[in-house]
């Protein structure tokens, strides 16, 4: 008599936890906060653009010189490339099944026809694609100089930024990109902090207000300077 062979084996905790709705939500809200830290310090890296273009360029050299002598020319960049585009990547999956799972769980419209979700909630989907597409053109434009105008110099990014938003679609682009990034932050930070179990009754209004703030940070600080480069305060 033959064995039978045992074929259904029990799903790895990856998998289950991946395969969860609040496993999704947990990625989402992770992957979330790390690019929020990340956008906080890059705000941060482009505000020296005020401080001069000796200032602005020896910080973009520094980022490639970060980790030395650990770590090699431009390792330590290159890592926080790779972790960035994993959170990116985690981010987006996460965010498109969610959509996908809520469909079907909801395939009917809702016969009232008031909006329940706020703005920034209902444009989470499309200020996520929106700003999927302003980071490759960002990457193309200020990084590898593809699309970049005006000519592309490798090693003065201050000179690369200023030739950017010299330009009518360049400023358009990352105004409407940036204000994308407000509205995401703003209901993003709460919706991750509800997620990993930091809110309650008595924290939301406190986590809503820190959710406001930091969106409007980061959108004016973002925006303050292609606004300078546009009124010649940076040129």
């Amino acid at each position: 008599m033959a064995l039978a062979t045992r074929t259904d084996r029990k799903p790895s905790l990856t998998r289950t936890f991946w395969g969860s709705t609040i496993g999704k939500k947990t990625v989402m809200a992770v992957s979330g906060l790390v690019m929020l830290g990340y956008l906080v310090a890059h705000m941060f890296g482009n505000l020296k653009i005020f401080f001069g273009a000796g200032e602005f360029n020896a910080y973009g050299h520094w980022l490639r010189t970060m980790g030395e002598p650990v770590m090699h020319y431009g390792w330590a960049l290159w890592l926080v490339r790779v972790v960035l585009l994993a959170a990116v990547v985690g981010h987006g999956v996460a965010a498109y099944q969610l959509s996908r799972r809520d469909i079907r769980a909801r395939p009917t419209r809702y016969l009232h026809k008031r909006p329940r979700a706020s703005y920034a909630t209902r444009t989470m989907r499309w200020g996520g694609i929106i700003l999927a597409l302003f980071i490759v053109w960002h990457v193309l434009d200020l990084t590898t100089g593809t699309v970049h105008t005006g000519g592309f110099q490798e090693g003065h990014p201050y000179q690369n930024v200023v030739d950017t938003f010299s330009t009518w679609y360049g400023n358009v682009i990352y105004i409407v990109a940036m204000l994308a990034v407000g509205l995401h932050i703003r209901h993003g930070f709460w919706s991750a902090a509800q997620t990993l179990g930091a809110g309650n009754a008595a924290r939301d209004r406190i986590l809503k207000g820190a959710a406001n703030g930091l969106a409007l940070l980061l959108t004016a600080g973002f925006l303050s300077v292609p606004v300078a480069v546009m009124t010649g305060m940076v040129n």
